[in-house]
């Protein structure tokens, strides 16, 4: 068994080894960047910028789950991005409809009039402005202009004011509602009266949700009721901040309490998107929320490039999309699919009890893979080429200008790069709108490099995206509200080869999938300052769950038409074992919990786990040793991970693989056998109780079935290490040797189980009792049994005298 199980795990850990054999770092230059697209010249005068747009979309789904406040200062953070702000598009994406968010995102509409133009002004980073005010650090270092305090100030005064409105709006839609309701109420009666009907009757009036102009709110109710529920409601579209003008508008003195004079005060457009449902559609999760607003960013600011954030991953570096775009815009450029950001996280304990940092992942492994054929899509931090996202090959200039003339310097027709697409079949392929079907030349055209080098073999020319964008018009926002109506994915490509694909609740990793099968390229954009941070889940229950999440993702790709053994000749080969092992890993959970009994199973039995000690063996043992320990010290070198970041990986990777990833592959199973599907919650953004403990989720302690099997492995390494002292002290000849290489090697496994130990103690000890119930029986009962097939021996004395040495049932 033991043999079985390391033949895996070397398996397993070649398949992990193989694909980093070609790390690179990457740099960018950003004033060359702002020197090529940004700064004056004969050609352009006024220095309009040259820069493709950029759609940035965040999603949110329960406004209960996740704060408005936290996602209000996710788009602050946005809107006031150092980016050309003619060429921002900001989309907000509410699925569940709700008219907290909708009120939220207003607020913070409002309150960007002064906060954007303030981080201009004054150079602020972070732009989130809860984080931002939170800094331990001198606000004025590095600040030269003498008003800075005072704007500061305001500002903050003005900050607190804004979270006031945001935190009072439940009780304030609440009192809006019952008013209006009570209203209705009224009138009804009274027609009853003037009617003649009987006064006894009972009064039917919806109890409705309503917004502040009177009328009532098409989305999501508080008390659901028919049309008006999380899964039936109207599509909402509402454009909060107008497209701004195409050149700067300065301030003065006299318009806003803080003199911004000379500080550009526009503000990028910013929509409201909440998508129509309704019964018997399959909506498709968050997937299908990007698809939504794909095509109603395509329809309204068609930025060549969409940037994806979740809705507690704030933009920490202004500069983060230059940083992306000097990739895109480079020589080579166009046959980028995606630039993925790692990511970063606040809150997080001292100590990363949970190795939610995830640094061995996000700084070996991904950076290793951008030398392959580029890193996985994980989710969120990715900015995409829209045109990738459409299902398209990268282009080809050679084919391409064979078929079509002037290639470089005009826009093409959907067919010439995917000769089997005929445009009477575009409907078939992206919906029968049209608006859309005419957006993707166009989006293809501005996201080329500049043709300015005789290298660049696929470009534009210089000065192409310099013209004024139309203003919108009401026509083009009824398009916009028609392509994300439920119905308009039916008999489609969406979400088969159209934008983020179905089917799997690890949509993210399908999606990259799909276009590095295509043969596009991914880059992996670490930057000197983060490029965005957010939130994890720091309870262990929470990030149980989350890692079951992406684990039975990985079963389902694995048992699926997206297993990387099925990939084209176009997905290289370190890049398709990288693949193969991301659906093949949670598999290891089987072994793994193998191998963490057998230390018990050899103290119980009082057998070595390996039965004959020669030369040969230790010096093989201890080659492979040093050769393992030398690769690990290389890459944690090479990334950078500090030696407790890679101790609390290797810890969460033993309580993750004996607990989610087994229930991962029997739920993968259970879907691909029986059919029976999985549904996940969203992990919460919200604090502990304790609001004054940033860190007071890591106390609780929530009961899951994902506990058992990790609590079952330590309580009976335990009890073996207990049985076999104590039959090591009570025999003749006590053999110490055998009790120490044993008991070894069940520390080994406790230790890595030592922060789970931890999150079941809580805070004070406050440990829920079904834990010691459940634990102590299953311990209990697996450790009798395993005594009942396989008795002790007893010593020779008992055995002449014919007493029994063994155990016995009564």
């Amino acid at each position: 068994m033991s043999v079985v199980c390391e033949i895996w795990f070397a398996f397993s850990w070649i398949l992990d080894q193989i694909p980093k054999l070609c790390p690179i770092n990457r740099s960018t230059d950003l004033q060359v960047l702002r020197d090529k697209f940004d700064m004056p010249s004969p050609s352009n005068p006024t220095g309009r910028s040259d820069l493709p747009g950029v759609d940035l979309f965040v999603s949110t789904a329960d406004p209960d789950k996740e704060p408005p406040l936290v996602t209000a200062n996710t788009i602050l953070s946005i809107l006031a991005i150092d980016y050309p702000v003619e060429k921002l598009a900001c989309y907000i994406s509410d699925d569940g409809g709700a008219l907290l968010t909708f009120e939220a995102m207003a607020e913070a509409a409002s309150f960007a009039d002064l906060w954007v133009p303030f981080c201009r002004k004054h150079d602020i980073e972070p732009r989130n402005p809860e984080s931002y005010f939170s800094l331990k650090v001198d606000p004025t270092k590095n600040k030269s202009r003498t008003d800075f305090v005072k704007d500061r100030r305001r500002i903050k005064r003005e900050y607190d004011e804004f979270k006031v409105r945001i935190n009072g709006l439940p009780d304030s839609i609440r009192r809006r509602s019952e008013a209006f309701n009570a209203r209705e109420e009224m009138k009804m009666m009274k027609h009853l009266r003037e009617s003649g009907a009987d006064p006894l009757e009972p009064i039917k009036v919806p109890k409705a949700t309503w917004m502040a102009d009177g009328t009532h709110w098409p989305g999501t109710w508080t008390i659901p009721s028919s049309e008006h529920s999380k899964g039936d409601h109207a599509g909402i579209l509402q454009v909060m901040l107008k497209p701004p003008s195409s050149d700067p508008l300065m301030g003065s003195s006299e318009d806003k309490m803080i003199d911004f004079t000379d500080v550009d005060i526009r503000l990028p457009m910013f929509v409201y998107v909440s998508r129509e449902k309704r019964p018997g559609y399959d909506h498709n999760k968050k997937a299908g929320a990007m698809n939504s607003l794909v095509r109603a960013s395509a329809v309204l600011s068609n930025g060549p490039f969409i940037l994806n954030l979740d809705c507690d991953h704030y933009i920490y570096n202004c500069q983060a999309i230059r940083e992306g775009m000097c990739f895109m815009m480079d020589r080579g450029g166009e046959n980028i699919c995606y630039i993925q950001f790692p990511q970063r996280f606040e809150g997080i304990d001292p100590s990363d009890r949970y190795a939610n940092h995830n640094t061995v992942f996000f700084d070996g492994n991904m950076r290793a893979l951008d030398g392959v054929q580029g890193p996985v899509y994980v989710g969120t931090g990715c900015m995409f080429r829209r045109f990738a996202l459409y299902g398209f090959d990268p282009p080809q200039a050679d084919k391409i200008a064979t078929h079509t003339t002037n290639s470089e310097t005009e826009t093409l027709k959907a067919s010439d790069f995917d000769p089997d697409l005929d445009m009477h079949l575009l409907p078939k392929r992206f919906g029968n709108s049209t608006m859309l079907a005419e957006s993707i030349p166009i989006a293809e055209f501005q996201g080329r490099p500049l043709a300015d080098h005789p290298a660049v073999k696929y470009g534009r020319p210089p000065g192409a995206l310099r013209v004024p964008r139309e203003p919108l018009d009401a026509t083009t926002v009824a398009e916009a509200v028609s392509v994300i109506s439920c119905w308009y994915e039916d008999k489609t490509e969406w979400g088969d080869r159209v934008g983020w694909i179905y089917g799997s609740v690890t949509e993210d990793v399908v999606t990259g999938y799909r276009m590095h099968n295509r043969g596009w390229h991914s880059v992996y954009c670490i930057t000197k300052r983060d490029a965005f941070r957010g939130s994890a889940p720091i309870n262990l229950t929470d990030r149980l769950h989350q890692v079951l999440r992406w684990a039975t993702g990985s079963v389902e790709i694995f048992f699926s038409r997206n297993n990387a053994l099925l990939g084209s000749s176009r997905l290289k080969l370190l890049q398709r074992l990288a693949y193969l092992n991301v659906g093949i890993y949670p598999f290891t959970s089987m072994f793994l919990i193998v191998y963490c009994f057998l230390p018990a199973l050899s103290l119980f039995s009082g057998y070595f786990i390996v039965q004959t000690l020669n030369v040969t063996f230790l010096v093989y043992l201890l080659i492979i040793t040093i050769c393992l320990i030398s690769l690990a010290i290389l890459e944690v070198k090479w990334s950078g991970v500090g030696l407790e970041e890679w101790w609390r990986n290797e810890q969460f990777w033993l309580i993750s693989g004996t607990s989610a990833h087994l229930a991962a592959v029997m739920q993968g199973l259970l879907k691909v056998i029986a059919g029976i599907e999985i549904s996940f919650t969203l992990t919460s953004k919200s604090a502990g109780d304790d609001v004054d403990d940033i860190y007071a989720d890591l106390y609780l302690v929530k009961w899951t079935s994902l506990m058992i099997p990790p609590i079952v492995i330590a309580m009976v390494n335990i009890i073996a290490i207990a049985v076999a002292f104590s039959r090591t002290i009570y025999s003749t000849v006590p053999q110490w040797s055998k009790l120490i290489g044993g008991a070894f090697f069940s520390f080994w496994v406790l230790a890595h189980l030592y922060p789970f130990a931890k999150g079941l103690m809580g805070r004070r000890g406050k440990t829920p009792t079904i834990v010691f119930v459940w634990s102590g029986l299953i311990a209990i009962t697996l450790s009798l049994l395993w005594i009942a097939i396989s008795p002790p021996k007893g010593t020779s004395t008992s055995q002449g005298d014919g007493g029994g040495g063994g155990f016995q049932f009564p």
